[in-house]
């Protein structure tokens, strides 16, 4: 039986963001499953309506339910959010190996950059967004996540974006204010081997907010990815940085052994 990758998204995206690492795994043999989380993917036309209220652990719920009916524990991908769920899901024991790119900061990684706490500033200015969805802005996506995209690729990958639950956003952005620690990982419990990459040029995720995720996994490879951002599955170069991972999959590390960049 081939192994299979359940490769979850982050924030307004939906599966079809993998597209491009999709075709390189399943060309490798992997069966891959991308699912869209509650109000996403080609479910966003009723994303405001679904997404207002629902948070991190919905969205950890879905994604549950969807592992454990899997005839044997899968590989999980995460990008952005989708990491952090993917992390705590491997905390449960129910990932065979766990990649993350992107990766979001979990509860207890704090914004040290201007371009992150400028993200939670204009959170902010909305007012009480935890209590609604909304859809996203264009001139703040091509800025911050989408900027190794060129102006027309950027506007294309924009129009496939969907609506956003404010409440998930307050979780992962304040997680220090969540009195359910929605973003929280136990990433002592997570026993399987980790891969983390992240862009260079990220201006969602700064590689050393990405490295720190790395860092709670000792002797897991992190891989900084020049000349790529938040979006690097997405980005020209996809397919490539699909092999690499591919070739860390079928390489079947072990858990503290040094094959780190």
């Amino acid at each position: 039986m081939a192994d299979t990758i359940v490769m979850v998204h982050g924030v307004n995206c939906g599966g079809w963001c993998f597209d491009p690492f999709r075709a390189v795994f399943e060309a490798r043999g992997f069966e891959c499953l991308t699912p869209d989380l509650i109000g996403h993917g080609a479910d966003k036309a009723n994303g405001i309506q679904k997404l207002t209220g629902v948070g991190i652990s919905d969205y950890r719920t879905q994604m549950r339910d969807l592992v454990a009916a899997l005839p044997k524990k899968p590989i999980l991908l995460g990008h952005s959010l989708g990491a952090v769920i993917a992390q705590q899901l491997a905390a449960e024991g129910l990932a065979e190996k766990l990649v993350l790119a992107s990766p979001a900061p979990r509860a207890g990684i704090l914004p040290s950059t201007d371009g992150q706490k400028q993200l939670c500033q204009d959170l902010m200015s909305l007012g009480a967004f935890w209590t609604r969805a909304f859809d996203p802005n264009f001139e703040i996506a091509s800025a911050i996540r989408l900027n190794r995209l060129p102006p027309d690729r950027q506007r294309q990958v924009f129009e496939a974006f969907g609506p956003e639950s404010g409440r998930a956003l307050f979780e992962l952005f304040f997680w220090m204010f969540d009195r359910t620690a929605a973003a929280a990982v136990d990433t002592a419990a997570v026993a399987c081997p980790v891969l983390t990459l992240s862009g260079t040029e990220d201006n969602v995720v700064p590689l050393a907010a990405a490295k720190e995720t790395a860092d709670a996994y000792p002797g897991s490879p992190f891989w900084a990815l020049e000349g790529h951002a938040h979006m690097l599955v997405v980005e020209e170069g996809a397919d490539e940085i699909a092999g690499r991972i591919a070739d860390w999959l079928e390489g079947e590390p072990r858990r503290n052994t040094d094959d780190s960049d």
